[in-house]
């Protein structure tokens, strides 16, 4: 049975329920039998609606698991100048495509998601009457 959120305890437990904006978490992904990590932050609110934007978009639909992982993905840096020289990317986001199989862009941009919250389910309460 779900208790009913009061005033008194969003003021009392704030730090449980205001919304943390700085959140990280370490992914393990698995290539060739071997396991690496990698960093990724909790999408913003713009970013979250930026990618849901373009997968409704039918021209654009397979850039917004790039565009997610892109900029949510903090270790290694995706940013770096270097890496895209390195890997002669013609456009700086061209990277995740070189680094991450088609699935797991999939996965870490769902991840991301889910941090900010899309996937959570609500329920409702339906009353019963006798």
């Amino acid at each position: 049975m779900s208790k009913k959120l009061q005033i008194k305890d969003l003021i009392e437990q704030r730090e449980k329920y205001e919304v943390k904006k700085d959140i990280r978490e370490d992914i393990i992904l698995e290539r060739d039998g071997e396991e690496f990590t990698i960093t990724i932050k909790k999408p913003t609110r713009t970013l979250c609606v930026e990618c849901i934007s373009l997968a409704q978009d039918k021209n654009q639909q397979e850039q917004a698991d790039i565009n997610m992982v892109y900029n949510i993905v903090v270790e290694p840096n995706l940013k770096d100048t270097s890496l895209h020289k390195a890997y002669n990317c013609v456009e700086p986001i061209d990277i995740v495509e070189k680094l991450f199989e088609t699935g797991e862009i999939a996965q870490i941009s769902g991840y991301g998601m889910e941090l900010a919250g899309y996937n959570n389910e609500v329920k409702v309460v339906k009353d019963i009457k006798n």
